[in-house]
Protein backbone atom coordinates (compact mmCIF):
# COMPACT_ATOMS: atom_id res chain seq x y z
CA UNK A 1 0.00 0.00 0.00
CA UNK A 2 1.22 3.46 -0.31
CA UNK A 3 0.41 6.96 1.25
CA UNK A 4 -2.20 8.07 -1.75
CA UNK A 5 -4.28 4.40 -1.18
CA UNK A 6 -4.52 5.49 2.34
CA UNK A 7 -5.65 9.19 1.34
CA UNK A 8 -8.06 7.55 -1.19
CA UNK A 9 -9.39 5.06 1.88
CA UNK A 10 -9.89 7.99 4.19
CA UNK A 11 -11.73 10.09 2.08
CA UNK A 12 -14.17 6.84 1.24
CA UNK A 13 -14.53 6.41 4.89
CA UNK A 14 -15.54 10.30 5.11
CA UNK A 15 -17.62 11.03 2.14
CA UNK A 16 -19.57 7.87 2.57
CA UNK A 17 -19.38 8.16 -1.29
CA UNK A 18 -16.93 6.89 -4.43
CA UNK A 19 -17.96 9.73 -6.23
CA UNK A 20 -17.90 12.61 -3.46
CA UNK A 21 -14.87 10.87 -2.44
CA UNK A 22 -12.96 10.81 -5.67
CA UNK A 23 -13.99 14.60 -6.16
CA UNK A 24 -11.92 15.56 -2.97
CA UNK A 25 -9.24 13.74 -3.83
CA UNK A 26 -9.58 15.16 -7.94
CA UNK A 27 -8.93 12.07 -9.28
CA UNK A 28 -11.58 9.64 -11.19
CA UNK A 29 -13.98 7.12 -9.80
CA UNK A 30 -12.62 4.12 -11.19
CA UNK A 31 -9.38 5.03 -9.53
CA UNK A 32 -10.28 5.47 -6.11
CA UNK A 33 -12.53 2.48 -6.49
CA UNK A 34 -9.43 0.27 -7.60
CA UNK A 35 -7.44 1.53 -4.69
CA UNK A 36 -9.56 0.53 -2.37
CA UNK A 37 -10.19 -3.03 -4.62
CA UNK A 38 -6.32 -2.89 -4.08
CA UNK A 39 -5.99 -2.28 -0.20
CA UNK A 40 -8.94 -5.06 0.65
CA UNK A 41 -6.74 -7.56 -1.30
CA UNK A 42 -3.36 -6.72 0.18
CA UNK A 43 -4.93 -6.39 3.89
CA UNK A 44 -7.34 -9.35 2.75
CA UNK A 45 -10.47 -7.84 4.72
CA UNK A 46 -13.93 -6.06 3.28
CA UNK A 47 -13.03 -2.05 4.10
CA UNK A 48 -16.55 -1.51 2.77
CA UNK A 49 -20.06 -2.43 1.82
CA UNK A 50 -21.51 -1.40 -1.38
CA UNK A 51 -24.93 -0.67 -1.62
CA UNK A 52 -27.44 1.80 -4.15
CA UNK A 53 -26.90 5.58 -1.70
CA UNK A 54 -23.00 4.81 -0.98
CA UNK A 55 -20.05 2.78 0.82
CA UNK A 56 -20.99 1.74 4.33
CA UNK A 57 -17.47 1.05 6.40
CA UNK A 58 -17.24 -2.44 8.28
CA UNK A 59 -15.93 -2.92 11.11
CA UNK A 60 -12.76 -3.21 9.55
CA UNK A 61 -12.57 -0.20 8.28
CA UNK A 62 -13.60 1.53 11.73
CA UNK A 63 -10.26 -0.27 12.99
CA UNK A 64 -8.10 0.58 9.71
CA UNK A 65 -9.22 4.05 10.08
CA UNK A 66 -7.11 4.84 13.02
CA UNK A 67 -3.64 3.76 11.48
CA UNK A 68 -4.41 5.12 8.45
CA UNK A 69 -4.81 8.48 9.76
CA UNK A 70 -2.14 8.22 11.84
CA UNK A 71 0.36 7.63 8.74
CA UNK A 72 -1.32 10.76 6.93
CA UNK A 73 -0.83 12.69 9.34
CA UNK A 74 2.96 11.80 10.29
CA UNK A 75 3.29 11.28 6.56
CA UNK A 76 2.87 15.50 6.08
CA UNK A 77 4.01 16.80 9.49
CA UNK A 78 7.56 14.64 8.30
CA UNK A 79 6.80 16.61 4.60
CA UNK A 80 6.29 20.35 6.43
CA UNK A 81 9.20 19.49 8.70
CA UNK A 82 12.05 20.38 6.72
CA UNK A 83 10.04 22.29 3.65
CA UNK A 84 11.17 25.83 3.93
CA UNK A 85 8.49 27.66 2.07
CA UNK A 86 8.56 30.71 -0.56
CA UNK A 87 6.95 33.97 0.51
CA UNK A 88 3.57 32.76 1.59
CA UNK A 89 0.51 34.24 0.87
CA UNK A 90 -1.93 35.59 2.73
CA UNK A 91 -6.09 34.59 2.68
CA UNK A 92 -8.56 36.36 5.38
CA UNK A 93 -11.94 34.58 5.58
CA UNK A 94 -14.57 35.34 7.58
CA UNK A 95 -16.82 33.29 8.89
CA UNK A 96 -20.40 32.62 9.68
CA UNK A 97 -20.48 32.07 13.55
CA UNK A 98 -23.51 29.37 12.60
CA UNK A 99 -21.47 27.02 10.51
CA UNK A 100 -21.78 23.75 11.19
CA UNK A 101 -18.56 21.31 11.48
CA UNK A 102 -18.88 19.00 9.32
CA UNK A 103 -18.58 21.26 6.44
CA UNK A 104 -16.20 23.72 7.60
CA UNK A 105 -13.27 21.47 8.58
CA UNK A 106 -13.79 19.89 4.70
CA UNK A 107 -13.90 23.32 3.24
CA UNK A 108 -10.92 24.65 5.48
CA UNK A 109 -8.48 21.73 5.23
CA UNK A 110 -7.01 22.19 1.68
CA UNK A 111 -5.78 25.35 3.30
CA UNK A 112 -4.53 24.41 6.28
CA UNK A 113 -2.49 21.88 4.72
CA UNK A 114 -0.88 24.41 2.29
CA UNK A 115 2.49 25.63 3.46
CA UNK A 116 2.94 28.43 1.00
CA UNK A 117 -0.82 29.83 2.65
CA UNK A 118 -1.23 31.81 5.65
CA UNK A 119 -4.77 30.93 6.49
CA UNK A 120 -6.52 33.96 8.73
CA UNK A 121 -10.01 33.60 10.10
CA UNK A 122 -12.13 36.67 11.36
CA UNK A 123 -15.98 37.23 11.88
CA UNK A 124 -18.22 37.56 8.67
CA UNK A 125 -18.53 41.42 9.60
CA UNK A 126 -14.69 41.90 10.22
CA UNK A 127 -12.69 43.09 7.10
CA UNK A 128 -11.66 40.00 4.76
CA UNK A 129 -10.85 38.45 1.46
CA UNK A 130 -13.59 36.88 1.31
CA UNK A 131 -16.64 35.59 3.48
CA UNK A 132 -18.55 32.12 3.95
CA UNK A 133 -22.07 33.44 4.70
CA UNK A 134 -25.66 32.45 4.33
CA UNK A 135 -26.82 34.47 1.32
CA UNK A 136 -29.15 36.54 2.84
CA UNK A 137 -26.81 38.26 4.48
CA UNK A 138 -24.36 39.29 1.63
CA UNK A 139 -24.28 42.57 0.41
CA UNK A 140 -25.21 44.14 -3.20
CA UNK A 141 -21.72 44.45 -4.32
CA UNK A 142 -20.55 40.73 -3.55
CA UNK A 143 -20.18 38.21 -5.83
CA UNK A 144 -21.98 35.00 -4.22
CA UNK A 145 -20.48 31.48 -5.18
CA UNK A 146 -23.22 29.11 -3.64
CA UNK A 147 -22.02 25.65 -1.90
CA UNK A 148 -24.45 24.07 -0.01
CA UNK A 149 -28.41 24.26 0.97
CA UNK A 150 -29.98 23.06 4.36
CA UNK A 151 -32.75 23.01 6.12
CA UNK A 152 -33.92 24.15 9.67
CA UNK A 153 -34.99 21.59 11.90
CA UNK A 154 -35.80 20.98 15.71
CA UNK A 155 -33.44 20.16 18.05
CA UNK A 156 -34.86 18.09 21.17
CA UNK A 157 -33.64 15.92 24.26
CA UNK A 158 -33.68 12.63 23.26
CA UNK A 159 -37.00 12.50 26.39
CA UNK A 160 -38.44 14.96 24.81
CA UNK A 161 -42.33 14.41 24.14
CA UNK A 162 -42.83 15.58 20.87
CA UNK A 163 -39.86 13.12 19.78
CA UNK A 164 -42.95 11.17 19.28
CA UNK A 165 -43.48 12.93 15.83
CA UNK A 166 -41.64 12.48 12.78
CA UNK A 167 -42.46 16.20 11.82
CA UNK A 168 -43.40 18.95 13.70
CA UNK A 169 -45.87 21.64 13.45
CA UNK A 170 -45.67 25.33 14.57
CA UNK A 171 -48.36 24.55 16.98
CA UNK A 172 -46.38 21.80 18.51
CA UNK A 173 -44.25 24.85 20.31
CA UNK A 174 -46.75 26.40 21.68
CA UNK A 175 -45.58 26.91 25.77
CA UNK A 176 -42.78 24.38 24.74
CA UNK A 177 -39.39 25.78 26.64
CA UNK A 178 -37.23 27.12 23.91
CA UNK A 179 -33.74 28.02 23.23
CA UNK A 180 -33.11 30.78 21.13
CA UNK A 181 -29.26 31.34 19.23
CA UNK A 182 -28.10 35.09 19.05
CA UNK A 183 -27.12 34.57 15.65
CA UNK A 184 -29.89 32.71 14.16
CA UNK A 185 -30.64 34.22 10.69
CA UNK A 186 -34.47 33.16 11.15
CA UNK A 187 -35.64 34.77 14.29
CA UNK A 188 -37.46 37.02 13.35
CA UNK A 189 -39.06 34.92 10.52
CA UNK A 190 -39.80 32.11 13.44
CA UNK A 191 -40.97 34.79 16.05
CA UNK A 192 -44.03 36.01 13.05
CA UNK A 193 -44.71 32.16 12.08
CA UNK A 194 -44.60 30.50 15.62
CA UNK A 195 -47.29 30.81 18.34
CA UNK A 196 -45.80 32.75 21.16
CA UNK A 197 -42.79 31.15 22.35
CA UNK A 198 -41.58 30.39 26.05
CA UNK A 199 -37.72 31.14 26.15
CA UNK A 200 -35.78 29.62 28.94
CA UNK A 201 -32.40 30.37 27.58
CA UNK A 202 -30.27 32.36 24.92
CA UNK A 203 -27.33 30.09 23.48
CA UNK A 204 -24.05 32.41 22.28
CA UNK A 205 -22.51 29.54 20.10
CA UNK A 206 -23.95 26.27 18.19
CA UNK A 207 -22.00 24.25 20.27
CA UNK A 208 -23.82 25.79 23.71
CA UNK A 209 -27.35 25.62 22.36
CA UNK A 210 -26.73 21.71 21.40
CA UNK A 211 -25.17 21.19 25.03
CA UNK A 212 -28.46 23.13 26.56
CA UNK A 213 -30.56 20.78 24.40
CA UNK A 214 -28.71 17.68 25.36
CA UNK A 215 -29.38 18.41 28.98
CA UNK A 216 -33.15 18.67 28.35
CA UNK A 217 -33.69 22.59 29.01
CA UNK A 218 -35.15 23.17 25.80
CA UNK A 219 -35.55 22.88 22.36
CA UNK A 220 -34.09 24.62 19.92
CA UNK A 221 -34.42 25.22 15.78
CA UNK A 222 -31.30 25.37 13.70
CA UNK A 223 -29.89 24.12 10.72
CA UNK A 224 -29.75 20.67 9.99
CA UNK A 225 -25.99 20.39 10.26
CA UNK A 226 -25.29 21.73 13.68
CA UNK A 227 -27.99 19.48 14.91
CA UNK A 228 -26.61 16.36 12.66
CA UNK A 229 -23.36 16.39 14.24
CA UNK A 230 -24.66 16.21 17.68
CA UNK A 231 -25.53 12.58 18.54
CA UNK A 232 -26.89 13.98 21.96
CA UNK A 233 -29.80 15.20 20.23
CA UNK A 234 -33.18 14.80 18.35
CA UNK A 235 -33.80 15.92 15.02
CA UNK A 236 -37.10 16.41 13.55
CA UNK A 237 -38.17 18.23 10.17
CA UNK A 238 -40.39 21.23 11.33
CA UNK A 239 -43.29 21.88 9.22
CA UNK A 240 -42.15 25.62 7.75
CA UNK A 241 -40.01 24.48 4.90
CA UNK A 242 -37.49 27.23 5.47
CA UNK A 243 -33.82 26.75 4.03
CA UNK A 244 -30.70 28.77 3.84
CA UNK A 245 -27.84 28.86 1.42
CA UNK A 246 -24.46 29.14 2.09
CA UNK A 247 -21.85 30.17 0.21
CA UNK A 248 -18.48 32.33 -0.60
CA UNK A 249 -18.94 35.85 -0.64
CA UNK A 250 -16.36 38.23 -2.40
CA UNK A 251 -15.69 41.77 -3.22
CA UNK A 252 -17.13 42.55 -6.81
CA UNK A 253 -15.12 45.59 -6.66
CA UNK A 254 -12.33 44.19 -7.03
CA UNK A 255 -10.38 40.98 -8.83
CA UNK A 256 -9.72 38.46 -6.38
CA UNK A 257 -6.45 37.30 -4.88
CA UNK A 258 -4.36 34.37 -6.46
CA UNK A 259 -4.82 32.91 -3.18
CA UNK A 260 -8.53 33.30 -3.45
CA UNK A 261 -9.27 32.06 -7.05
CA UNK A 262 -6.85 29.17 -5.69
CA UNK A 263 -9.50 28.49 -3.02
CA UNK A 264 -12.31 28.98 -5.11
CA UNK A 265 -11.03 26.34 -7.94
CA UNK A 266 -11.14 23.87 -4.84
CA UNK A 267 -14.89 24.53 -3.64
CA UNK A 268 -17.31 21.87 -3.91
CA UNK A 269 -19.98 24.20 -6.01
CA UNK A 270 -23.85 23.54 -6.24
CA UNK A 271 -25.02 23.92 -9.59
CA UNK A 272 -25.74 27.22 -10.23
CA UNK A 273 -23.83 30.14 -11.87
CA UNK A 274 -21.59 32.67 -9.49
CA UNK A 275 -23.06 35.57 -9.60
CA UNK A 276 -24.19 39.05 -7.52
CA UNK A 277 -25.63 38.22 -4.50
CA UNK A 278 -29.39 39.08 -3.87
CA UNK A 279 -31.35 39.24 -1.31
CA UNK A 280 -33.82 36.04 -0.73
CA UNK A 281 -37.22 36.39 1.06
CA UNK A 282 -37.64 35.07 5.17
CA UNK A 283 -40.02 33.55 3.81
CA UNK A 284 -37.86 31.13 2.00
CA UNK A 285 -34.21 31.05 2.41
CA UNK A 286 -32.18 32.06 5.06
Amino acid sequence: MDIRELRYFAAVYQERNLTAAARRCFISQPSISAAITNLEAELGTTLFIRHQKGMAPTESAEQFHAVARRIIDEADAARKLFRKPATQRTLTLGLMRTLDQARTIALLRPLTGNADLALRLVGANEKADARIVAKNITDAGEHFIPLWTERYVAALPPSHPLTLKERLRTTDFAGVPMIDRCHCEQHEFFKQTSPPRKPVAIAESEDWAMALVAAGVGVAIVPEGVARSNPEVAVRAIEVEVTRQVGLAYPASRAPSDALKDFIATLPRQRSKPGRARRVSRRTRA
